[in-house]
This record gives C-alpha cells, sequence and structure tokens, in this order.
C-alpha cells in the first residue's frame, strides 16, 4: 500500500516526527558509559506514554522476527546494525550504539535512527562510518521532490556508501510510513536514477542509509531479531522521515533543539 496524506494528516505528522526526535536526542544525551540497554527501553516507554503515543514495536511480529518485539526502542551495539532487541548489557566506553524508534501519535508514525559513540573513546573509521550514513541520507533527502522517481533516492545513497568504500546490503532499507509503520514504496540504498516510484506530495518517506564496515552480510542472533554483520565489524544506521512537498522534501524527525 502507498499513503497519500492529507494536509491535516501532514500535520499530524509533524507532531510525531518532532516526538520520536526528540525523545532519540533525550535519549542520547542521557546514555553514558554503564547505561544498561533495558534502562534506555524503559526509559523510551515512560516518555512514550507520557506524550500519549503508542509503540510500533512492541506487538510488531513481521515474518523476518521471532516476535511479537515485546520492546519500545531497537538498540545495536557495534556489530548489531538493524531490529537490536534490548538485552541485559551495560554499554562501555567507546561502543558505537544505534538507536532505532518508530511510534504511532493520533494515527500517524514516524521513524527515525541514531547511531553515535558512547563515552569518549571514539575510533575514527567509527565516526567516518556514521557521518557516511547521514551524508548518504542528506544526498537522498536532496533528490526528493514531486516528480523525482524512488530510484533518484537510492542512487543518491548508494553513490555516497560505495564511494566511501562500504557494501550496500539490499535486503533491507527505507519505506513509506504514514497511518502504519511499513508501507511502500521500497527505498532500496542503491539503485539506477529513474526507476521506481513517482514521488507525490503528502507522501510519506522513512530513509534509512545503514552500512557495515567490511561486508554486505548480515546474521541473525540466537535472540531471533537482531542482525549483526557476518564478519562481526562495526555498523552504522542513521534514518529520518520526510514528507514530500510541493517544492521539496521536509524532515519530520529532526529534534525541537537542533543545538543539542
Amino acid at each position: 500500500m502507498i499513503e497519500i496524506l492529507t494536509a491535516s494528516e501532514v500535520e499530524r505528522a509533524r507532531e510525531t516526527g518532532r516526538l520520536v526526535g526528540n525523545i532519540l536526542n533525550t535519549l542520547k544525551h542521557r546514555v553514558q558509559v554503564g547505561t544498561n540497554l533495558l534502562e534506555i527501553d524503559a526509559w523510551t516507554k515512560e516518555m512514550i506514554e507520557e506524550a500519549g503515543a503508542v509503540s510500533c514495536y512492541v506487538d510488531y511480529a513481521p515474518s523476518f522476527g521471532s516476535g511479537p518485539f515485546g520492546h519500545y526502542i531497537c538498540t545495536g551495539v557495534n556489530d548489531a546494525v538493524l531490529h537490536g532487541l534490548p538485552r541485559d548489557y551495560q554499554l562501555a566506553d567507546g561502543d558505537l550504539l544505534t538507536l532505532d524508534l518508530a511510534i504511532t501519535l493520533k494515527g500517524i508514525a514516524s521513524d527515525a535512527a541514531i547511531s553515535f559513540i558512547v563515552g569518549t573513546a571514539a575510533r575514527a573509521e567509527d565516526l567516518k562510518m556514521i557521518e557516511t550514513t547521514q551524508r548518504a541520507l542528506a544526498a537522498a533527502i536532496a533528490e526528493a521532490r514531486p516528480g523525482a522517481k524512488i530510484g533518484d533516492l537510492s542512487f543518491a545513497i548508494g553513490s555516497v556508501l560505495t564511494a566511501e568504500g562500504y557494501k550496500v546490503n539490499m535486503e533491507f532499507g527505507g519505506h513509506g510510513i504514514g497511518s502504519t509503520m511499513h508501507q511502500d514504496p521500497h527505498v532500496s540504498n542503491d539503485g539506477r536514477r529513474g526507476r521506481g516510484y513517482t514521488l507525490r506530495p503528502g507522501l510519506l518517506l522513512a530513509i534509512e542509509p545503514w552500512v557495515m564496515a567490511d561486508t554486505s552480510k548480515l546474521v541473525t542472533d540466537r535472540d531471533g531479531w537482531t542482525l549483526r554483520s557476518a564478519t562481526g565489524c562495526r555498523t552504522a544506521h542513521t534514518e529520518h522521515t520526510i514528507a514530500i512537498t510541493e517544492t521539496g522534501a521536509e524532515i519530520l524527525t529532526l529534534p525541537t533543539d537542533l543545538s543539542a
């Protein structure tokens, strides 16, 4: 299903997006060395419920997971890049942490992800990988406007990722979003210009470049959910939900305080 939102629905999407961005921003500044992944999940639950929102994850049970997910946020550490199931683990200095959050508020969903280094022991190669996913996302958003094709966005993402030497996995990527979390069209992290669905005002897309340092192959953790790099290498993932407007794209999942 491809859903085109009305102006009033897009306005509700803005509210949901701000909430997602603000929760992720709060978590990024609250997390420190020694924080437990289960604490992050509990904090997320508290903030979602205080806002009167609903988690998209707790009851989520797709074919690729051992569902239902049962938690409020995805927490990926180091080699865990997607669908990280929160577990009893205390973060160490230098861990590369990915937080992926999707919630619904007033009937409209938004989805975003951030990757960052915990503590002060940052490795240059980790910072480069995170920054590359951020640039790839920005490149895709710059292509997003009425009349553009999904392939234009995928090409932009893949061009940035491959230029830095990363191999692109095509199993998981971005997606349409609206009254439900996962919708068509699929937004691959590499592709060809001029191919795929034509973007229209009112379309919401969750665009999410992600990479693994030295492989494109994933393995599933014993928890049935967490997807890890097949080689054990580190990973990074950045995501925003955008709305296609009459003139371009609007990022919905930015935090209110952009300076923080």
